[in-house]
């Protein structure tokens, strides 16, 4: 449901990548690689995790942070190396739908952008993959600029570098805590399901 009725102020929209133009399971890439399923899931609760993860998120090193987690479980060294050379396995494709509401923004010449939680060195890779991406102005990478979102800070830098007031902007994004720290600093936002109830509130604001 919209926040707001139809034809209110937003003449940019922000989209978060992950989980919400493509998605991403670690899982993907290691229950391939350990077939005993509860062996995986305990390597991905304990050893390669989504929270560590996220160190990369925020700006250290892949090389850095594998030579510490083999030290930490060398049984499982081999496998922590893969998560830093196969990082494009654990994303097994789109989130169904938002490609194509992209495309329709773009149809109707509204500027698109992105803020996204990724490590530097696997936005690298990952971004000549997915043509979407080539949609979006600017993107704000936070391994780049080694802020985090739900750090307000990364809100500020995206308005300064994409040239719009924050409340003149629509902010796209699956994690409740990004939104509601978008929201605090007047961005209007929306929560990411799935790309029907995003449609709707796009249908609803007037954008497509």
């Amino acid at each position: 449901m919209a926040e707001q009725s139809a034809s209110c102020e937003i003449e940019a929209v922000v989209f978060d990548v992950g989980r919400v133009l493509v998605q991403w399971d670690l899982g993907a890439l290691y229950r391939p690689l350990i077939p005993d399923p509860a062996e995986c899931e305990w390597f991905l609760a304990h050893v390669v995790t989504e929270a560590w993860h996220f160190q990369h998120d925020a700006g250290r090193s892949p090389a850095e942070m594998v030579a510490k987690r083999s030290a930490e479980f060398p049984a499982y060294a081999p496998l922590i190396a893969a998560w830093a050379t196969r990082f494009n396995e654990t994303i097994p494709g789109p989130v169904p739908g938002t490609a194509q509401l992209v495309e329709a923004l773009h149809a109707r010449g509204l500027p698109l952008y992105a803020i996204t939680n990724f490590g530097k060195e696997f936005w690298a890779e990952f971004r000549p993959l997915w043509p979407v991406i080539e949609r979006f102005r600017d993107v704000v990478v936070s391994g780049v600029e080694q802020l985090t979102k739900p750090d307000p800070r990364i809100y500020h830098l995206a308005a300064r570098r994409f040239g719009h007031a924050p409340a003149a902007m629509l902010f796209i994004d699956d994690n409740a805590a990004n939104v509601a720290a978008a929201r605090a600093c007047g961005w209007h936002a929306h929560h990411f399901i799935d790309a029907p109830a995003l449609e709707a509130e796009l249908v609803a604001r007037g954008l497509i």
